[in-house]
C-alpha cells in the first residue's frame, strides 16, 4: 500500500481544500453507514461484530473511515498507521480461519456505499471532484484490501514454519534413541494437533516435500526430513484403506514402509524403514513404490550390520574359498537349493535345472568340505544364511556364470 492518499489518486492535488472539509463534517454519518454496511456483510458469512475479530474489524473500519476523510483535505498524509491495522485484520483473519477474501469483500462493500453516501450528500459538488474522489476511495479500499491479504499470507507461512517445527519436535521424540515419557510426547502432540494413535508405521521417502507428502497420504499422517529423506508417520496403518492411500500417494517414488509397531516402538519402524530405503537404493531390494520391510525382513537382518553378513559368509563358507569361481558358485548354489529343498535331490535339481547325478555328485563335494555341520540344525541354519548373503550378493565371483 502507497504511503500516501495522493499515491493511489494523483488527482488530489487538484481537489479543492473545501471539498475535503466537506466530507470531513460527514465523518460521524459515515461511521454508521459503513459499521451498518460492515455488520450486513459480516452477517452473510455467519459472522459477528459482537466477538474479539467484530470489535477488531470494528475498529478498523472505524480508522480506515478516518484515515481516509481526513487525507482527502491532506492528501500527502501517511497511512503507514492504517495499513498496519489491515495486516494486523488479515492476520487475524487467518487465525480464526477465514478467507483470504473475506476481508476484500467487506472493504468493497463498504466502499460502494461510502460512495453512495457521499454522491447524495454532495450536491454541491463538480463532477469532476467527484471522479477524483471515487478513484481514491476504490484504490484506497483496494490497498487496505492488500494490506489484509499480506497479513493474512504472512500469518500463513508462519503458521506453516511454527507447524512444521512442532511436528518435526513430535517425530524426533517418536524416533529418538530413548522413548519419550509420557508428559514430553503428550505435549508435542497437542502442540502439533497430533491425536497420539495406538499404532504407526514409519514410511522413508527420497525427497524433502515432507508436509505435502503427509497432506497427500492424509489420514492423520505427519512428516517431516531426517537425514535427508523424508520420514512420514502413519497413524494405526490397520485402519481400512489407509495403507493402499499412502501406496498410492507414493506411486513412482522411492520409499520403503517399516512394519507396524505400537507407539512406543516408533522408532524400531523408522530404523526398518530407513535400512530398508538404503537396500532399495543399491537394488537389495526390489523397486515396488513401496517396498514392504515386513516382506524382506531375512534380508535385512543380513544387512543390519555393515560387514557383518559378510564376515558370516567368509568364515563359514571358507571350505569353498580355494576352488575356481565358477565351481564355487556352482557348489554354494546347490548346497543353498539343498538346504532349502531339505535334502531333496529331484527337487534340487529342477530348481538348478541340471540332472539330479550331477547335485549328487556336488553333494559328496559338499559332503567333504563341511562335514558333520551339514547335519547340526544350528550349523544349517548359519550355512543357510551365510549362502543367502553370498549368494545375494555376488561376494566374491558375482559377475562369473554358474557351473552346471
Amino acid at each position: 500500500m502507497s504511503d500516501a492518499l495522493i499515491d493511489i489518486e494523483p488527482g488530489l492535488a487538484g481537489l479543492a481544500p473545501a471539498v475535503g472539509e466537506q466530507v470531513r463534517g460527514l465523518r460521524e454519518a459515515l461511521h454508521e453507514r459503513i459499521l451498518g454496511t460492515v455488520r450486513t456483510a459480516m452477517r452473510a458469512q455467519g459472522r459477528s461484530l459482537t466477538g474479539g475479530q467484530g470489535q477488531g474489524l470494528t475498529l478498523g473500519v472505524q480508522t480506515a473511515v478516518d484515515a481516509f476523510v481526513d487525507a482527502l483535505a491532506d492528501p500527502g498524509r501517511d497511512l503507514t498507521a492504517t495499513r498496519a491495522v489491515f495486516h494486523a485484520l488479515g492476520r487475524t483473519e487467518y487465525r480464526e480461519g477465514h478467507r483470504v477474501d473475506a476481508l476484500r469483500t467487506v472493504l468493497t462493500l463498504g466502499a460502494r456505499d461510502i460512495w453512495a453516501f457521499l454522491v447524495a450528500h454532495s450536491p454541491g459538488t463538480a463532477p469532476p471532484d467527484l471522479y477524483v474522489i471515487a478513484g481514491a476511495l476504490f484504490g484506497y479500499a483496494d490497498a487496505l484490501a492488500g494490506a489484509a491479504a499480506e497479513g493474512f499470507l504472512d500469518e500463513q507461512r508462519d503458521a506453516a514454519q511454527d507447524w512444521a517445527t512442532t511436528r518435526r519436535r513430535l517425530i524426533t521424540l517418536l524416533v529418538q534413541p530413548e522413548p519419550p515419557g509420557d508428559a514430553a510426547l503428550h505435549a508435542a502432540a497437542d502442540a502439533a494437533r497430533w491425536a497420539l494413535p495406538r499404532t504407526v508405521a514409519v514410511l522413508s521417502v527420497d525427497g524433502a516435500d515432507a508436509e505435502h507428502l503427509a497432506r497427500t497420504i492424509g489420514g492423520g499422517a505427519i512428516a517431516t526430513v531426517v537425514d535427508d529423506a523424508v520420514r512420514v508417520v502413519l497413524p494405526d496403518p490397520g485402519a481400512p484403506g489407509r495403507l493402499d492411500r499412502a501406496r498410492q500417494a507414493l506411486a513412482g517414488r522411492r520409499a520403503a514402509l517399516g512394519p507396524t509397531v505400537e507407539l512406543a516402538r516408533a522408532r524400531l519402524s523408522y530404523r526398518i524403514s530407513r535400512r530398508a530405503l538404503a537396500l532399495r537404493q543399491t537394488g537389495r531390494l526390489p523397486v515396488d513404490a513401496p517396498v514392504t520391510a515386513d516382506a524382506h525382513l531375512l534380508t535385512l537382518l543380513l544387512a543390519w550390520e555393515p560387514g557383518l553378513a559378510d564376515h558370516l559368509a567368509d568364515a563359514w563358507l571358507a571350505p569353498l574359498a580355494g576352488l575356481r569361481p565358477a565351481g564355487r558358485r556352482a557348489l554354494a548354489e546347490t548346497l543353498h537349493s539343498w538346504l532349502r529343498r531339505q535334502g531333496q535331490v529331484v527337487a534340487v535339481a529342477e530348481e538348478l535345472h541340471t540332472h539330479p547325478q550331477t547335485v549328487r555328485y556336488r553333494m559328496r563335494q559338499l559332503r567333504t568340505a563341511f562335514g558333520a555341520a551339514l547335519d547340526d540344525p544350528d550349523s544349517r541354519l548359519t550355512l543357510q544364511l551365510a549362502l543367502r548373503h553370498h549368494l545375494a550378493t555376488g561376494r566374491p565371483d558375482g559377475d562369473n556364470p554358474p557351473a552346471r
